[in-house]
């Protein structure tokens, strides 16, 4: 029995919970560097959830608040609630909910929270009467796991792209995967091998912004519990293996209109692309440098963008070559008409990877910037003077050099939030600074002996 304070979605929800036999409940968030965390309740505390939210304790979460303002609240979204596959067994199910972060102290959404503050973006956008649609296309790498269960870096295949087995022994488990995601209401689109040794994509349908957030991270808990359950780690790790390719995460990136019609479409443009989406897309390439630090978060990551392996390091765009930063895919149909960003990896928060580059793309709307023209041939070809002369930049080469450019950056920080752009920097900082004081096994081999 419900008490009537619930919403139609949340007695739905208590609903289905019933009917799937649910007997506990994750309630998910991520902190500011995108890891998920949940607790976990007993199934017959969700009326309780809904009504009254769930207490947490906020100065254990990572950049989120200091001992004395300790004290938070998760309010679960009935939207996401979802029953996970992969604990499905005679004694009952797990379902998840994925909750927004709230300030007991102001009863206001907290500003720390991610998920809040990508809301924040998509109200802005809102505003300027847009609504903004997002597809990405994830990869990961599957390793095998050694004989205490520990990963390893051995592939768990030899396939390459688009192989089929018996090269790409992992079609079972993306397979798997797949099945698992389905049955948590993704619409899947492709799946196949990708480039390197042990490297997988999975692609599922673009969605409304905070709805493809949420996908992303609920994906990776999918793929790394999938492979789990094979005794095998699948990681999101952007570089893994030195000398192959790395994971990216392309995201596609339209809005539309109050009416439903794609605003970056013009028929009428050689490229079919609008003036909303130029300018959109001038405002991607003037903050590329900010958003590098929050779509590529990790010392890791700048070992992917380098040159050679696929990965864009050059600000610039395209409708025929994968070397500049971003490309403009072929469209079918005008609501197909988009702009995507291949930088950004898959270890980054999806939050405020979205919240920084909607944000970027609206600022740019706003100043009706300009859009370069596009450069077709290979960018990789050209030398530092032919670059020069068509006024390409690179990306930061380094997790400091991002860093750097974010702290110069009024408009990306603004996306995240004075709380948030702090404490990021803050933690960004330390990491970089750690990693360079270290000593790797490159150095000891190529130096130890030698001097």
């Amino acid at each position: 029995m419900t008490t009537g304070n619930l919403t139609p979605d949340e007695e739905a929800v208590l609903e289905e919970i019933e009917e799937e036999g649910i007997d506990f409940l994750r309630l998910q968030f991520t902190d500011i560097l995108g890891t998920v965390k949940n607790v976990s309740i007993p199934a017959s505390q969700a009326e309780k959830a809904f009504e009254e939210g769930i207490y947490f304790d906020g100065s254990s979460i990572e950049g989120f608040v200091r001992i004395q303002e300790s004290d938070m609240r998760l309010d679960p979204d009935p939207a996401t609630f979802a029953v996970l596959p992969w604990r499905k067994d005679e004694d009952g199910a797990a379902g998840r909910l994925i909750c927004d972060v709230i300030n007991t102290t102001t009863g206001e959404p907290f500003v720390g929270d991610p998920r809040t503050v990508l809301k924040s973006v998509l109200a802005e956008a809102e505003e300027m009467g847009y609504a903004v649609n997002a597809g990405p296309e994830p990869e990961f790498f599957v390793f095998e796991e050694d004989e205490d269960g520990r990963a390893t870096t051995t592939t768990h295949d030899a396939g390459g792209y688009f192989d089929l087995a018996p090269k790409d022994l992992a079609s079972d488990l993306r397979r798997e995967i797949i099945y698992n995601l389905e049955s948590m209401d993704f619409e899947v689109e492709a799946s196949h091998h990708e480039v390197a040794e042990g490297q997988h994509e999975i692609d599922f349908k673009y969605d409304d912004g905070l709805t493809t957030a949420d996908n992303i991270a609920t994906f990776r808990s999918v793929v790394r519990a999938t492979a789990a359950q094979s005794d095998l780690h699948a990681t999101f790790m952007p570089k893994p293996i030195a000398h192959i390719n790395g994971s990216g995460m392309h995201t596609h990136l339209s809005l539309f209109t109050e009416d439903g019609e794609n605003a970056f479409h013009d028929g009428d443009d050689e490229f079919d692309l609008s003036e909303e989406a130029y300018s959109f897309l001038a405002g991607i390439l003037e903050h590329a440098p900010a958003i590098t630090a929050v779509c590529n978060p990790n010392v890791n990551s700048y070992k992917r963008l380098v040159p050679g392996y696929e990965a864009p390091i050059y600000v610039a765009w395209s409708d025929t070559n994968r070397s500049a930063l971003v490309r403009k895919p072929a469209a079918r149909v005008p609501a197909a008409s988009r702009i995507e960003l291949r930088s950004p990896d898959p270890s980054c928060n999806p939050y405020l990877a979205l919240a920084a580059m909607v944000k970027a793309g609206l600022e740019g709307m706003k100043r009706d910037l300009e859009c370069p023209d596009p450069v077709r041939e290979n960018i990789y070809e050209f030398d530092e003077d032919k670059r020069e002369e068509y006024g390409i930049e690179t990306l930061p080469g380094n997790l400091g050099e991002a860093v750097d450019a974010l702290e110069e950056d009024e408009v990306v920080q603004s996306a995240l939030g004075p709380h948030v752009s702090e404490k990021f920097i803050e933690a960004k900082r330390a990491e970089y600074s750690e990693y360079i004081a270290e000593v790797s096994e490159w150095e000891l081999d190529r130096y130890l002996e030698t001097f």
